[in-house]
């Protein structure tokens, strides 16, 4: 447990920005279910607009360091492989 005044501060600091991040990662996973579903679907035309939905969210979670940028990357890349490979 936390002994000194800014331990202290550092716990709840660090409390308040793990609930944030909570809420950005679930929102960017949704997105990227959401693109997911449609793949499994077979549907390459709601796979791609939900494509298009997914990668600002991605990138936003990468830039808000809530995962790494090559992470997001290659998510992101892999995703659009997947769809590509849909209408072959």
């Amino acid at each position: 447990m936390a002994n000194s005044r800014s331990a202290k501060k550092a716990v709840r600091k660090i409390a308040r920005k793990t609930e944030v991040n909570k809420s950005r990662r679930t929102r960017m996973r949704t997105f990227v279910r959401s693109v997911e579903e449609a793949i499994t679907a077979g549907d390459q035309k709601a796979a791609q607009e939900a494509l298009v939905k997914a990668q600002p969210e991605l990138m936003r979670a990468a830039q808000q360091r809530v995962l790494p940028k090559n992470t997001a990357s290659r998510r992101l890349s892999r995703l659009s492989s997947r769809i590509k490979a849909m209408g072959a």
